[in-house]
């Protein structure tokens, strides 16, 4: 049921606040559901966050691998900050209603990280290319300056994309009804609630979301190529493994990541609809990323060991330590070199 705008003051036609529909009727399911994405959400958290302390606090683990995947927990946190708190507002209640400047500021952030983290994957797939592919060149290809520098084009890509496409969006009159059938302020559901016909401004919509999931998705699949035809090269079935051992964490993450973003936003309008798009909402935006910590933790012994050492340091700080040395008495060392001058 879409809530009256007219009992909200406007200072003109057009809609200025929106509420969130809830979820379901049904409590118990809500409630559930809350209590299911809350622990989902606080395993994130926990599980990017300690990632990224091993790696800032590990000597060992400070290669460009590593940086990348510090960047990733990062990325990771921000994406589900920006919208799980929402989310799980909505699961209880109909939540309070929300003005056009804070749709539009939740939309740029999820924007920013989610494309961000699309051109971050294909960082990390140049990297493993150049590791495997051409390991000579590696320390030069993939220098500090180069990975920095790819980081931060990743975050600039993501915020240009994230504020060209909020401005666009918002750019529209919005007449009403103004309650947002989702879980937060989405692009597709945004752009339903405008005036008039907007089947132009979907098609534009969309092809920017294509070409910023496919363009870093071909660089993705055009990396892997030439690693597995470097592989499949090698004499070596050992080094085989260990080379593909090395990519497994990072395709079963762009595999969930892209898979995911793809289904919701690529698939066709006919075949959509709310409960199903909510659904996707929770798979893309909780469950990817609890699952990206315990993907690198579980399949990397690196992380692993520099997990156990950052959880267990302080602890072995306390416990490990070996005792000081008493000072010997002054009167005693006296006579003992005596003793030895004899």
């Amino acid at each position: 049921m879409s809530l009256n705008c007219s009992s909200w003051p406007e200072n003109g036609a057009s809609v200025t606040r929106f509420a969130f529909a809830k979820f379901s009727e049904a409590a118990e399911q809500c409630f559930l559901l809350f209590a299911l994405v809350l622990l989902m959400f606080l395993a994130s958290l926990t599980g990017n966050a300690l990632i990224a302390l091993a790696i800032r606090t590990n000597a060992a683990l400070h290669t460009p691998m590593y940086f990348f995947l510090a960047n990733l927990s990062l990325l990771e946190i921000g994406y589900t900050a920006s919208v799980v708190p929402q989310m799980l507002q909505s699961l209880l209640s109909r939540a309070p209603a929300v003005s056009r400047e804070a749709c539009a500021t939740q939309m740029f952030f999820f924007t920013l990280f989610g494309i961000s983290e699309c051109c971050l994957l294909a960082a990390m797939a140049f990297d493993r290319y150049t590791a495997i592919c051409a390991p000579l060149h590696y320390a030069a290809r993939m220098s500090r300056g180069v990975c920095a520098r790819l980081a931060a084009a990743s975050w600039g890509v993501g915020c240009t994309v994230g504020l060209g496409q909020t401005s666009f969006i918002f750019s529209l009159d919005f007449c009403g009804p103004c309650e947002i059938d989702h879980l937060f302020c989405d692009l597709p559901p945004i752009l339903a609630l405008a005036c008039g016909d907007t089947s132009r401004n979907e098609a534009l919509v969309f092809v920017a979301a294509a070409l910023c999931i496919s363009s870093p998705f071909s660089l993705i699949i055009a990396s892997y190529a030439r690693i597995l035809a470097s592989v499949m090269a090698a004499p070596s079935p050992e080094g085989r493994r260990k080379a593909l051992s090395t990519c497994s964490s990072h395709l079963l993450v762009v595999t969930l990541f892209y898979g995911s973003g793809s289904v919701t936003y690529l698939r066709p309008k006919a075949s959509r609809s709310p409960g199903t798009d909510k659904l996707l909402a929770l798979f893309y935006t909780v469950v990817t990323s609890v699952l990206n910590p315990i993907i690198y933790s579980l399949r990397n012994k690196e992380v692993k060991a520099a997990l156990g050492r950052t959880l267990g340091g302080r602890k072995a700080g306390t416990r490990g330590q070996a005792p000081r040395p008493r000072r010997p008495a002054r009167g005693r060392t006296c006579g003992a070199r005596a003793r030895a001058d004899d």
